[in-house]
């Protein structure tokens, strides 16, 4: 795949307004022990259960003969916060380790991780490239990170820069196109935040940000079709391919979520999954970033979708959007579809499993 986003766990030391999921909150004692818990005992499973390449194929970045090249894809690490004590000792140090031994130390890989920033030290720089971290993002370049609103923003980006050079990161070019950067063995830093003009400008209607109020995207605003929405998350193995996880293994179509997962990586393999629901009206739509059109074969009109999409804010506002139509169609119709695909994928998984034991008994 080109890009996996991977949520190793809930904890953060921050409670942001403008947060797309109110999980991301301090924890404290036995609240923090239950959720290093959930990471811990899911994450070697997640592992596992990637694709054993990230590699992927470009049409945009052809050969010779005008065929399409192959790409070392990329999977982000995030939370939260992925440097708070003690989720940077327990999961995201092993969760490292183990990617970084799954993809060849960035052969077959490479690997993201997005921080707020504040909590980055010389120290931590150099565990995280030893452990074959690829690209330090941070992530809370905006106004609605406390502390770092407007020209406060400054000083900390030039500390910053000076701790990651200093240790040997290079920065990000600016001009992106007049360099294929992606493919070099880096490691590199850049920044980013949620600001106007960005791809997440106008804020995802979810978490905090709804019940705060931020959201600004209209009926004219599809997160679906943009970078880490629905388009193109069947198509494992060719650019612009991206899905979603959470803690726990659950997996999603798009980074903002949709209201049920497609299926855990706790109990089966990333490729199954979404072959299962490859040729599927309703996955297909997603995949071609049209959620209004998921519904026709159920009955649901494009009409009747944007009908669906429209609601009130917590505050009493009018508000629409594609997104909220989604989340109501997941909730009325797609229980039962993939309560009934997973059902499949697990019976075929258990007959290949006993067909793999009476093999083996069989050679034995």
């Amino acid at each position: 795949m080109e890009s996996i986003y991977y949520v190793i766990n809930w904890a953060c030391h921050r409670k942001c307004k403008h947060c797309y999921d109110d999980r991301f909150r301090p924890y404290v004692r036995g609240d923090m022990v239950a959720r290093i818990a959930e990471s811990k005992a899911a994450f070697p499973a997640i592992i596992d259960n990637l694709p054993d390449t990230l590699r992927y194929l470009d049409p945009d970045f052809p050969d010779t003969d005008g065929k399409p090249t192959e790409r070392i894809g990329r999977i982000v690490l995030a939370g939260g916060e992925v440097l708070v004590d003690p989720v940077r000792e327990q999961v995201f140090y092993p969760i490292l380790e183990k990617l970084s031994d799954k993809y060849s130390n960035g052969k077959d890989g490479k690997i993201i991780i997005q921080t707020t920033g504040d909590l980055v030290t010389k120290p931590l720089i150099k565990d995280m490239i030893d452990r074959g971290v690829w690209l330090i993002s941070v992530a809370g370049m905006d106004d609605f990170h406390v502390g770092m609103e407007g020209d406060k923003r400054a000083p900390i980006m030039e500390n910053l820069t000076a701790m990651f050079e200093e240790m040997g990161l290079a920065q990000v070019p600016l001009n992106t196109k007049a360099r294929d950067w992606t493919q070099e063995d880096g490691p590199f830093f850049n920044f980013f935040g949620a600001n106007p003009g960005a791809w997440i400008g106008e804020i995802w209607p979810r978490g905090r940000a709804w019940q705060n109020g931020l959201s600004q995207a209209d009926m004219s605003v599809n997160f679906c079709a943009r970078h880490s929405g629905g388009k193109n998350f069947l198509n494992y193995g060719w650019a612009g391919s991206e899905v979603a996880i959470e803690p726990d293994g659950k997996v999603y179509p798009c980074c903002l979520k949709t209201k049920r997962p497609l299926g855990s990586l706790a109990e089966e393999s990333l490729i199954d999954i979404l072959d299962s629901l490859k040729g599927h009206p309703v996955f297909e739509a997603l995949n071609q970033g049209t959620p209004d059109e998921m519904g026709v074969t159920f009955g649901w009109s494009r009409a009747d979708f944007e009908k669906a999409s429209h609601t009130t804010t917590p505050a009493g506002a009018p508000y629409a959007n594609l997104c909220v139509g989604c989340d109501r169609f997941f909730e009325e119709k797609l229980g039962p579809v993939l309560d009934e695909l997973r059902s499949q994928r697990l019976r075929k998984l258990t007959n290949r499993s006993h067909l793999q034991e009476s093999m083996m008994s069989g050679a034995s």
